[in-house]
């Protein structure tokens, strides 16, 4: 079932305007993407549609992308009163709460900084506990490019030395058609490095700010994701107060919206989901 978008906006406590997308009819749940995401990204808008079948779906920018403004300043702080916004304009109150990948995490410290949610569930984030640990001056080096002219740089710099994709994977990703759409939003990615913030170090994931979200957490990883993304997610679930553990089977970064929505929608409505053993093709 196809369902009806209406196009909406919501100013954030700087007066910064974030466009929104809503949908469906239920309870309200908030879609928060990671980093290159935004709230016309194919997979959001088919994940969107799939849960609109029993909420009222919410999928905004984050600002500095695509139809939200930039504000006056960019930070974390601000990303997270930009979440507060959205869930009050969605909700009048809590809301159920999805973060893809750093979007995750933001979700996560916006919970615990006190972001009303009734639930929230994240997929795979992207915490670095040991092996390759990105360059420290990985978001200036992003920013400079970027200022200069040269987003694709930027992308490629992002990907192979931030997330860790392979160099010819990505130089063959310029030759795909969503190229375009990565580098639109190139200048937001030192944003999601700040979020990132200290996680990104190769050390064991420190308890703080994680034991202070009070809502229950549905932690997602895919089991044909690299090893780290499991164990990175087994220390978020070790150190959240309320967690429930899914890995989805066959799945990874690229995960199934079918598959995902199903998670998020049956933990969102019961406060449950299946619980999966970690499998490795």
């Amino acid at each position: 079932m196809s369902h009806r978008v209406i196009v909406d906006h919501v100013r954030s406590a700087d007066g910064t305007r974030l466009a929104l997308d809503v949908l469906g009819s239920g309870p309200p749940l908030v879609l928060v993407g990671g980093a290159f995401s935004f709230r016309r990204w194919k997979g959001f808008v088919e994940l969107a549609q799939l849960l609109a079948d029993d909420f009222t779906v919410v999928g905004y920018d984050r600002r500095g992308r695509a139809d939200s403004e930039p504000g006056p300043a960019t930070s974390v702080a601000l990303e997270m009163a930009d979440l507060r916004a959205v869930v009050a304009h969605a909700s009048g109150g809590p809301a159920h709460v999805f973060g893809m990948s750093s979007g995750g995490v933001l979700s996560l410290r916006a919970a615990a900084a006190g972001v009303p949610m009734r639930s929230l569930a994240v997929y795979q984030p992207p915490f670095v506990l040991g092996g390759r640990v990105p360059p420290a001056d990985l978001a200036e080096r992003v920013a400079r490019l970027v200022a200069a002219g040269k987003r694709s740089k930027a992308v490629r710099l992002f990907m192979t030395r931030g997330m860790g994709a392979p160099a010819p994977a990505v130089l063959l990703m310029r030759l795909a058609p969503f190229w375009r759409d990565l580098t639109a939003v190139a200048h937001t990615l030192p944003a999601d490095h700040a979020v990132m913030g200290e996680t990104l170090a190769g050390r064991p994931l420190d308890p703080q700010p994680w034991r202070d979200v009070p809502v229950p957490v549905l932690v997602i990883d895919g089991g044909k994701s690299p090893a780290g993304a499991g164990a990175a997610a087994d220390a978020l679930a070790g150190h959240l107060p309320h967690a429930t553990r899914l890995t989805l089977p066959g799945q990874g970064h690229n995960v199934s919206m079918p598959a995902l929505a199903a998670a998020i929608g049956d933990f969102a409505i019961s406060g449950r989901a299946d619980d999966h053993r970690r499998t490795r093709p």
